[in-house]
């Protein structure tokens, strides 16, 4: 049962304006719904944190890296969500935010990490840094003596096939995406919120678990592309782009090279089959299985189609 006191102290959500598959958003969002006060943490005063005013949060502004911010944004809360777009500065945020929150003591400290980290050790890694930070943060994470919870989700269906690959879907008729032959199950950012907000619901269950979450199927490329066929009325194709055309052009729409480095590794690893894996942990923590491709195109479909009216 969630203690008085839990209700009571808001729970801290960083990026809850942002980035990483907009989970900060839908999570601030589930947690005022379960009754719960939420500080979300933003970098900057605009329409977003508008929005989260509106839904009921408690708006702070600050930088995961910067010491006085991170005191003010955790000051009073007992529980947080910690989760950071692709950055180099992944692992000093970590371990600012960790150092912060263990001075005021928190009861539980949700990390948002990647189901890659599970494949690595000590003598293992990737060629992403990205991912190498991952695992260093998890390291320290064990080490700070926090009530940790790891959050390990597999790729997102707003990164690849929403943010990457719709503008392809709706000029061309095609999922352009150099991924190979390799299966991959792709979970929605809504769903990883809904486990979250079940963690920070009552946390004491899980404090020291890792879950890693994964979609509804694991399916090659093909697959997916049929899905996207039946949802939007109109053949879609997969083609299989080269990694480093698919890469160049990223870097020419600005994306920063870290973050081109490690969506360009995670390609690699799907040919490889690296993403090729199921768990029913989501089921187990919220008793819903997750969206499937179909339901999230059809979900998305105006944002997959051009001029032409969607079925």
């Amino acid at each position: 049962m969630t203690t008085q006191f839990g209700r009571e102290n808001p729970i801290l959500v960083t990026g809850a304006a942002g980035a990483v598959g907009s989970i900060g958003r839908n999570l601030t969002q589930m947690l005022l719904a379960k009754g719960h006060k939420v500080r979300a943490l933003v970098r900057r005063e605009d329409e977003r944190a508008e929005v989260l005013r509106q839904l009921g949060a408690e708006v702070t502004h600050g930088d995961l890296t910067d010491l006085t911010s991170m005191h003010r944004a955790i000051e009073g809360c007992r529980r947080i969500y910690f989760g950071m777009s692709v950055s180099a500065d992944y692992l000093a945020a970590t371990v600012n935010t960790a150092a912060v929150a263990r001075h005021h003591g928190v009861e539980a400290f949700v990390n948002m990490s990647q189901m890659t980290v599970t494949q690595m050790s000590i003598t293992q890694s990737t060629d992403s840094p990205q991912h190498k930070l991952h695992w260093l943060a998890e390291q320290a994470l064990s080490w700070s003596g926090l009530p940790v919870v790891t959050v390990r989700p597999t790729v997102f269906l707003e990164g690849f096939f929403l943010l990457l690959a719709a503008p392809r879907v709706r000029e061309a008729d095609e999922l352009a995406l150099p991924m190979g032959g390799g299966k991959t199950s792709p979970i929605s950012a809504v769903d990883v919120a809904r486990a979250v907000s079940v963690i920070l619901d009552d946390p004491a269950p899980h404090i020291g678990r890792i879950y890693n979450l994964t979609g509804l199927e694991s399916a090659d490329l093909d697959n997916y592309a049929h899905e996207f066929s039946k949802a939007l009325g109109r053949t879609i194709r997969y083609r299989d782009v080269t990694l480093s055309g698919w890469s160049e052009r990223l870097l020419e729409a600005g994306m920063p090279p870290h973050t081109v480095k490690h969506l360009s590794v995670m390609t690699e690893l799907n040919r490889q089959g690296r993403y090729d894996r199921m768990t029913d942990d989501l089921f187990q923590l919220t008793g819903q299985k997750p969206i499937g491709m179909y339901d999230f195109v059809k979900l998305h479909a105006t944002e997959f189609t051009g001029d032409e009216t969607t079925v």
